[in-house]
């Protein structure tokens, strides 16, 4: 008996610290490659105690979890050869201490080197595993439901063992409930929330201030005054496990934990500050915030991040860049980052064609951007740290300053790093020899 919770690569350890802070040191958690495993406390010994720990478990994590891209439950597992192996895993399971035959199912599968010849094939063996033992146990058999099942199954096989989970969230944790609104290609929110948790940045007064200057549809300021307000992740939204019967005689547990989530909430103890050059994201941004609680706890401006004065003595900039793209304030391209022709801009298009998004740009132009926009840092932010999410290896020297800090992640399939930059005064050499004598951290930004 176990719980999964899968997350994005490079994400893996901050998840685990995120679990052990969540469920006070009670579960056994285990580190492993992209996600974790928690297992109940070893000190209870009876079926019925390891099984109610769980299932606190479970409904406290897709509660709380910002990283987590979901919750599952180990229900099975064995060393297989062939499709009837994986039949016969299925059958391993009551099911009916699950769901009845009114409910419906769905089995997805993942795998990691298997030599079956059909994933398809492997699926549908479990949903016949699923369908006979409830025909045998009941007399019925629960139908299938692609889109919205009660139970959502995952089949995980490696080239030895096949592992079947129960999936307790349903939709993926990312889905907070408030998002409507949305740029193009926003940031998932667990991502946000990995930047947040690998920059330290927890909302307390010691953190300092945040600005996102680029914010799209506002993902990172959102996250971070959820956080800073201590907004449960899972409070506008339900889950899977709420339809499942071994959580029938805890709903009343259930219940009360999202009261007590929603009791502890406050206001912030820092200043969260955002915008984007479009007054069209500014605004998607704003309604995003108010949705999720937090509209009155975010200063949102619509200015360019290349002449945005600094807000405050000192804080974090934390943003996810465009990746070779950028719009003007009204909603064209600037002449630098021009993508359609000068007579055409967004407010001449009829409402169905407008693309509310970032146009692109050219790789010389990027280079130009990071270029002002860390002169601009250099002058206006000294003394605050900045956190940059890129897929481009190059981007210190491209902003011609020094990382003090890099963190692997991953935005979808995409590799990008984390770049922490610690603006300080001085020129070259003085950042140099700052960076030699601080025993924290290896480098220290030019800021000159």
């Amino acid at each position: 008996m176990a719980l999964y919770m899968s997350c994005a690569s490079g994400v893996e350890s901050l998840l685990a610290q995120e679990v052990d802070r969540i469920l006070d040191g009670k579960g056994q958690v285990v580190e492993s490659r992209g996600g974790v495993e928690i297992q109940p406390p070893a000190q209870l010994r009876q079926p019925g105690e390891r099984h109610a720990a769980m299932a606190y478990f479970a409904m406290r994590l897709n509660l709380e979890s910002r990283l987590a891209q979901r919750v599952l439950w180990r229900v099975a597992s064995r060393v297989y050869r062939n499709e009837d192996d994986i039949y016969h895993l299925g059958r391993s399971v009551n099911w009916s201490d699950w769901i009845t035959p009114r409910h419906t199912l769905r089995v997805d599968v993942t795998s990691r080197r298997s030599h079956l010849q059909s994933l398809n094939f492997a699926a549908l063996r479990v949903k016949d595993a699923v369908c006979d033992d409830l025909r045998e146990r009941t007399g019925e058999r629960p139908n299938v439901d692609t889109r919205y099942p009660d139970l959502s199954l995952v089949l995980y096989m490696d080239d030895m063992e096949a592992t079947l989970y129960v999936d307790t969230s349903g939709e993926a944790l990312f889905k907070r409930g408030w998002r409507e609104d949305t740029g193009e290609a926003p940031l998932k929110e667990t991502l946000a929330a990995a930047m947040l948790a690998a920059a330290g940045w927890q909302g307390r007064p010691e953190d300092g201030a945040l600005l996102d200057p680029c914010c799209g549809a506002g993902t990172i300021p959102i996250e971070a005054a959820q956080i800073a307000c201590g907004i449960a992740p899972g409070l506008q939204r339900r889950f899977a496990f709420e339809k499942l019967l071994p959580f029938r005689s805890h709903l009343g547990e259930w219940q009360a934990m999202k009261q007590a989530a929603r009791e502890r909430q406050h206001p912030p103890q820092v200043a969260i500050y955002a915008g984007d050059v479009a007054f069209r994201m500014t605004d998607f941004a704003t309604r995003n915030a108010e949705r999720a609680g937090v509209k009155q706890y975010i200063e949102f401006k619509t200015a360019d991040a290349l002449q945005r004065p600094v807000p405050c003595e000192r804080g974090v900039l934390m943003f996810n860049p465009p990746y070779g793209e950028r719009i003007d304030t009204k909603g064209s391209v600037r002449n630098a980052y021009r993508a359609r022709s000068e007579s055409e801009s967004d407010e001449d298009m009829p409402a169905s064609n407008v693309r509310v998004g970032r146009e692109q740009f050219q790789d010389d132009e990027a280079a130009t951007f990071f270029q002002r926009l860390s002169s601009h840092w250099k002058k206006q932010y000294t003394g605050w740290s900045a956190w940059i999410l890129s897929p481009d290896m190059k981007l210190p020297s491209a902003m011609r300053l020094k990382e003090s800090r890099r963190v692997v992640m991953f935005n979808g399939p995409i590799e990008c790093r984390l770049f922490r930059f610690d603006l300080v005064a001085g020129g070259n050499r003085r950042a140099a020899a700052a960076s030699a004598d601080a025993p924290a951290e290896p480098g220290q930004a030019d800021a000159s």
